[in-house]
């Protein structure tokens, strides 16, 4: 056995006694002498039989019980006598408990899949999501109160800050919408061209991209967007200012928040996605345009007439009237889930994100719901 110093300290004391090595514990069994405690045991692994009398020990945490087992246990593993007496009754306890969860590390992790807890599981999701399209609905109803309070009462309409909203979701907007519009309708129409020059059939790749571009991918592509780049903006504000009290400042002197921070936010929603929408479509048709003279080898008088020849109207009208819906949705999942934030920066985070998952999500299904609708109807 190697005899280090911490073996004469005032924690461990040799005692000599005839055929076997006994050593008396006393002094503070605690994490304030962690550092000798682990030579302690360090070297006292290194024995073959030892006699632990802890009568003496004055002070005891679990440090000091972790390191009593790690000494007990060293003797299970291998064929050493370790053997300890005499620890004061009222640290009896502790130790039993620390040995006990020592012996059982993953109890606590284990998780148990069982059907019950799968069952609870989705019952949970679907009860929060439950939850999630009451808030949203109730939000829709509040818009509406306030938007029939304000006509009533125009005066009552908070024109600047409309104004100074529709500038930072529409006009600030418009750089990323055109680039974003206009690399997608490239990869369109190169996708297009590469696909239907197998079939001899290039100057459908016209038809494909402004039809798919005016009704369906120009309008879910700056929809997504403003989910993403407004409406979380909009759900950190709004959680910001929940987080600040103003929210229930505003409700102290009598005034509404919904009319005074979320109206004007939807409002300047439901007039720039549509703008946005146009030019975004606008630009998609231009870079499919680009793509079909450089890479198709069709000239822009061409792909124009061709293009003339292959939309109307109401493929316009098609994408255009879907784009208000989209922005009164995007904005009112975005100020339900900031009002929704508690009092913690995890929470605001975490509402942030739940208002763009939310909200990309509401704009597909629209989407899809628009899709069926006008295809009733023959549009």
């Amino acid at each position: 056995m190697r005899r280090g110093p911490a073996l004469g300290s005032e924690l461990l004391q040799p005692i000599d006694d005839d055929g076997g090595t006994k050593f008396k514990a006393s002094g503070a069994w605690t994490a304030d002498n962690a550092r000798e405690l682990d030579v302690i045991a360090r070297d006292l692994m290194g024995a073959r039989s030892f006699e632990i009398d802890a009568t003496d020990i004055k002070a005891f945490d679990t440090f000091g019980a972790r390191t009593l087992y790690r000494l007990l246990r060293s003797s299970t593993m291998s064929s050493c006598d370790v053997s300890l007496h005499g620890l004061p009754q009222h640290y009896g306890d502790l130790f039993n408990r620390v040995s006990k969860a020592a012996d059982n590390p993953h109890a606590a992790a284990e998780a148990s899949w069982s059907l019950n807890s799968v069952v609870s599981v989705l019952g949970q999701n679907v009860l929060r999501m439950e939850v999630g399209l009451l808030d949203f609905l109730a939000m829709v109803g509040e818009i509406g109160n306030a938007a029939v309070r304000v006509s009533l009462n125009p005066r009552s309409f908070r024109l600047t800050s409309a104004v100074n909203q529709l500038d930072r979701v529409g006009w600030q907007a418009v750089p990323i919408i055109l680039l974003i519009t206009f690399l997608i309708g490239c990869i369109i129409a190169q996708q297009g061209f590469f696909h239907f020059r197998k079939f001899g059939a290039d100057e459908y790749v016209v038809d494909m991209v402004g039809i798919l571009i005016l009704r369906e991918i120009g309008v879910l592509i700056v929809a997504i967007m403003v989910a993403g780049r407004s409406g979380s903006a909009y759900t950190a504000e709004l959680g910001s200012m929940k987080m600040r009290e103003e929210i229930d400042a505003l409700r102290t002197m009598g005034l509404d928040p919904v009319e005074i921070l979320v109206l004007p936010r939807v409002v300047a929603l439901i007039i720039a996605l549509p703008m946005l929408d146009f030019l975004g479509s606008m630009a998609a048709l231009y870079g499919s345009g680009l793509t079909a003279w450089f890479y198709g080898h069709m000239s822009p008088e061409i792909f124009i007439a061709r293009l003339k020849d292959a939309i109307s109207i109401t493929h316009f009208k098609v994408g255009i009237i879907k784009a208000p819906f989209m922005a009164l949705a995007i904005g009112a999942v975005a100020c339900a889930e900031g009002f929704a934030v508690k009092g913690s920066a995890e929470s605001l985070g975490r509402q942030t994100t739940s208002s763009v998952v939310k909200s990309i999500f509401l704009v597909i299904v629209l989407d899809g719901l628009f899709a069926i609708f006008f295809a009733s109807i023959g549009m």
